[in-house]
């Protein structure tokens, strides 16, 4: 395996990284307090993200995107988890990739749009019975003449609350759900019958909203579905892999990252006793634990990004990925604010809100308890494949 980097991907990875530092980090603080992005600023900010050519990376050239693979596109995730990710959606684009499904005249109503900035799409899944199962969900939509008429419940739904369209899995043929059942029905935020209820407070991921939304006889023209009918939840299975990589396992390694040099330049310069901490052993091994920690983390992410790339389907790999850079992501913030001290529990530093951030990593995209059943059941039937 080949590990070096393109001297173009160094490029396009060194530019967004000091856009990052230099644009949008110091957009942070403001978000954090007033819970949402100053607009004029976020208007000025995403526009020379866009001139640059920093939107919807991940979504290929034909449709306007950067075109980037997946290993591609997590060595750019690294330098976008040195931020929020509300930051991150609102600057960069939360553009799915599996609207590469849009066929027809709905890649130009909705595909091309949202690569270009002028839409935001959110992804309707978990619903209050149904988290890391997602085939179990209950929302239903049943085929009325040239209509299906949904109905059900969606929540903690990112973006659900100011999304120009929502993409709902629901139940189409009860009798199959995951193995042919399920479909993705594409609502408008318009459409008569569908509603934001509420947004949801959360710990940690403020600066865009977590909203739960109620669809009540939803009258859904039969074309607008993404895929096929009954092949939503193959759909969304053939993507997450790579979304998970990318915005769980290489942002994570990201953000550590920041983590961690905020510890070493403190370490550095930090005295007690007469000595700077970093003298300290205790202080050492936190440092130490926290690279080794990073740099294992990031060779899992790559090393099963590159597999996909080559057409490989490295699952197990990806639940590993999953369990091992969120919790990772936790460990290191919590070393940061130990490191810091009194200052690392204040709201002056961004170690606290990292610290919160980081907490949900191991809960949505699937829990880091049914990962680790999924990665154990594939060991005890085919052993470890590496």
């Amino acid at each position: 395996m080949d590990f070096t980097i393109s001297d173009e991907m160094k490029m396009v990875t060194e530019a967004v990284g000091r856009f990052v530092r230099e644009k949008v980090q110091p957009l942070e603080q403001e978000t954090e307090a007033n819970a949402q992005i100053p607009p004029e600023k976020l208007a000025a900010v995403r526009a020379e993200a866009q001139a640059l050519g920093f939107y919807a990376l991940n979504m290929s050239e034909e449709v306007g995107g950067g075109g980037l693979g997946i290993l591609d596109m997590c060595l750019v995730e690294e330098q976008l988890g040195q931020t929020s990710d509300a930051l991150i959606r609102r600057i960069f684009g939360q553009v799915y990739p599996m609207l590469e499904q849009f066929k027809g005249d709905l890649r130009d109503k909705y595909l091309y749009p949202t690569v270009r900035g002028e839409k935001i799409c959110a992804m309707a899944i978990t619903e209050p019975g149904a988290g890391s199962d997602a085939a179990a969900i209950r929302t239903r939509a049943v085929p009325e003449g040239d209509h299906w008429v949904l109905n059900g419940t969606k929540h903690f739904i990112s973006d659900g609350d100011i999304a120009d369209y929502i993409i709902v899995m629901a139940v189409t043929d009860p009798e199959k759900r995951a193995r042919g059942g399920i479909t993705l029905l594409i609502v408008d935020k318009d459409m008569p019958g569908f509603k934001v209820t509420r947004n949801q407070p959360m710990m940690g991921h403020r600066g865009y909203g977590h909203a739960e939304l109620t669809f009540d006889d939803v009258r859904v023209p039969k074309e607008q579905i993404l895929g096929e009918v009954g092949e939503g939840f193959r759909v969304m299975m053939a993507n997450v892999g790579g979304i998970r990589l990318g915005h769980i396992g290489a942002r994570a390694v990201g953000m550590a990252s920041r983590v961690l040099e905020m510890m070493r330049e403190h370490a550095a310069t930090r005295n007690q006793f007469g000595q700077p901490i970093g003298e300290f052993q205790m202080v050492q091994q936190m440092i130490a634990d926290s690279a080794m920690e990073i740099f294992a983390t990031r060779m899992m992410v790559l090393n099963t990004a590159w597999e996909i790339d080559r057409g490989l389907d490295p699952r197990d790999k990806v639940s590993m990925v999953k369990v091992q850079a969120s919790e990772m992501l936790g460990r290191v913030a919590d070393r940061g604010i130990q490191t810091f001290g009194g200052y690392g529990f204040t709201k002056e530093l961004p170690l606290e809100r990292i610290y919160r951030d980081a907490r949900v990593t191991r809960i949505y995209d699937g829990t880091s308890e049914i990962h680790r059943m999924l990665i154990a059941r594939s060991v005890i039937k085919r052993g470890l494949t590496l």
